[in-house]
């Protein structure tokens, strides 16, 4: 049985469309102050493998953030086909709201075919057994109390997640120490899923935008709960290797190689639980202390 904020996802993410190449959709979860970027992404593809032939799946996207979107009004995904071809295609997608671009992507979709093959390795990580996930520990410090240190400032961030997270090594959301940037995270869908590539795809792009900043932000002892703390996507990039399913666990190892400027880079490798490479992914975001600038 799927999860009501899982039933909405997937019933967003279907789109209405306006004409050939035209699509409205709705923000229907994610901060009540503007629209959850991991959905955005995921409608943004919905759009795209909706103009392209079936034979073709999204190898690559490359996507900007270019302001934050409203929640309480729809969003117009336009697609530009851009090329048609016998092993590749491409389409760009913008997505406005208001007349006004909030994201501006472009994917590249691939027939398949075989090829050479090889992966890095998955790390070393624990089952998720065992392990909090990401609710239970935003309960434990009362990120849904207004009453609590964080909680008068947290409220906006929703609490069911239609993809549910699990932290192989938690972060103290209160008092954070400094630590290497890195982090792992398995993750799946609250709920059985249809067998459906295109969706998984879909639903893996939203629960990406989701804690790859978080690396980027632990060598600095700063949590998602320090105060003053304003954190953004700016872009992202996803490569899709090999077919996979997210209502089966999945690791997300993410590392942060650089920030400087008040902007995070992070890359992320997502495996299945025996091991395989499905789909690497790279985001620069903003992270900046308000009470600094």
């Amino acid at each position: 049985m799927l999860s009501q904020a899982l039933e909405e996802l997937i019933a967003a993410n279907r789109l209405e469309r306006l004409d050939e190449n035209l699509f409205r959709g709705y923000g229907t979860w994610g901060p009540r102050t503007r629209l959850y970027g991991g959905q955005i992404l995921a409608q943004t593809m919905s759009a795209a493998q909706q103009s392209a032939p079936v034979e073709f799946q999204i190898h690559s996207m490359h996507a900007y953030f270019v302001r934050a979107g409203d929640p309480a009004q729809a969003v117009i995904y336009h697609v530009e086909p851009l090329s048609d071809g016998k092993s590749f295609c491409t389409r760009a997608v913008t997505a406005r709201q208001g007349g006004k671009a909030i994201l501006k992507a472009q994917f590249s979709l691939h027939r398949h075919e075989e090829g050479f093959e090889h992966q890095a390795p998955m790390p070393a990580a624990p089952g998720p057994e065992g392990l909090q996930n990401e609710s239970q520990i935003r309960h434990s410090v009362g990120f849904d109390s207004p009453d609590s240190a964080v909680g008068a400032h947290m409220l906006h961030l929703p609490f069911e997640w239609p993809i549910e997270h699990w932290i192989v090594s938690p972060a103290d959301l209160i008092n954070p120490q400094s630590q290497e940037p890195s982090n792992q995270v398995w993750l799946r869908a609250t709920g059985p899923l249809p067998d459906d590539p295109a969706l998984h795809m879909q639903l893996l792009a939203f629960a990406s935008d989701h804690n790859l900043l978080i690396a980027a932000l632990r060598p600095h002892a700063v949590s998602i709960a320090s105060p003053g703390l304003q954190i953004a996507s700016l872009d992202h990039a996803m490569w899709f290797h090999r077919p996979f399913r997210i209502d089966d666990w999945l690791l997300y190892v993410s590392e942060s190689p650089s920030a400087s400027h008040a902007l995070g880079f992070a890359t992320g490798r997502i495996y299945t639980r025996d091991g395989t490479l499905v789909a690497s992914v790279a985001q620069e975001g903003l992270i900046r202390m308000r009470s600094r600038v």
